[in-house]
């Protein structure tokens, strides 16, 4: 086991992936109310109005803000706009537990768009097996919505798939706010994001005509914000900052399943064998991609 991950590390990361597992489900429940462009303006607009609360000034954050305001801005539609709409947009028909499973293949494109955007991340055979094996439970998942009796249309399945390659962009883009301090990050993009998706919101919801959403929908909007996207933000950059940013991305194999335990419990949702069978080979891509339980297999003794 990695040094740097003891016990209270691997608890924050567990909790991590019940938070970002979380998000999926307050999500279900919130766009069955509110429309999903005005779903990401109230997310991204309240969790920015938290992590500037917490950073309060400090970090230099807001001559930092000023400078670099246009690549926030790109930030923001990358890495929260669009993957979030998309999502939001394809739980209108699919459930919490499916979503996160799909979106899981972050890691999955993020190598891949990586190997062809930078110089210093090329594919190897073990990020080309792990690609490969989680690419086939992408397709596991998605191919039974070809036929005419899935339940499932296609677009809703294909929606938090592309969520996961918009969000591997932004990792590769977000290399370039390497020295900004993490918090600042987080705070600068959900700010620009959040005036962007105001102006959607505005444009194709008029929300001044939407009914007032139910007391739950009203709590999921604000779990979502405050509880999934800023306190997230801020948990995630503490464990990089205490186990470092691979030990970090473990959180990934951890969201499908917090999805999928409160989908059931809490919305009745159910997996068929196809959408296990896929998690299970998307999981397993994750581990190959991860590379260190085959650095572990083939250590000398």
């Amino acid at each position: 086991m990695d040094s740097r991950m003891n016990a209270w590390t691997w608890g924050l990361l567990v909790l991590l992936g019940l938070i970002w597992g979380g998000s999926f489900f307050f999500a279900r429940i919130a766009v069955q109310h509110v429309p999903p462009l005005t779903l990401v303006f109230l997310r991204l607009l309240l969790a920015a109005l938290a992590l500037h609360v917490y950073i309060a000034g400090r970090l230099d954050m807001y001559p930092i803000l000023k400078a670099r305001w246009r690549e926030f801005l790109i930030l923001g539609i990358i890495n929260n706009v669009l993957p979030h709409a998309l999502i939001f947009f394809g739980q209108t028909r699919i459930g919490a537990g499916l979503a996160a499973i799909l979106n899981a293949t972050t890691p999955i494109w993020t190598v891949l768009i990586a190997n062809y955007l930078t110089s210093d991340e090329k594919l190897s055979s073990a990020k080309i097996a792990g690609c490969l094996v989680g690419l086939a439970g992408t397709i596991v998942l998605i191919g039974p919505s070809i036929s005419t009796g899935s339940e499932a249309p296609l677009w809703a399945l294909l929606l938090p798939v592309l969520a996961a390659v918009s969000y591997g962009f932004a990792a590769t883009y977000g290399k370039r706010f390497k020295g900004v301090p993490s918090p600042v990050t987080a705070a600068g993009q959900v700010t620009a994001s959040s005036l962007i998706a105001l102006a959607l919101s505005l444009l194709a919801d008029r929300p001044w005509e939407l009914t007032a959403p139910p007391l739950d929908a009203l709590l999921a909007i604000l779990a979502l914000a405050l509880l999934s996207t800023a306190f997230a933000y801020i948990l995630y950059f503490r464990i990089m900052a205490m186990a470092g940013a691979t030990n970090a991305s473990l959180v990934t194999l951890l969201v499908p399943p917090s999805a999928i335990v409160l989908g059931v419990l809490f919305l009745g949702e159910r997996l068929r064998l196809a959408e296990l069978a896929g998690m299970a080979l998307i999981g397993f891509g994750l581990v190959i991609l991860d590379g260190r339980a085959y650095r572990l297999l083939t250590k000398p003794a």
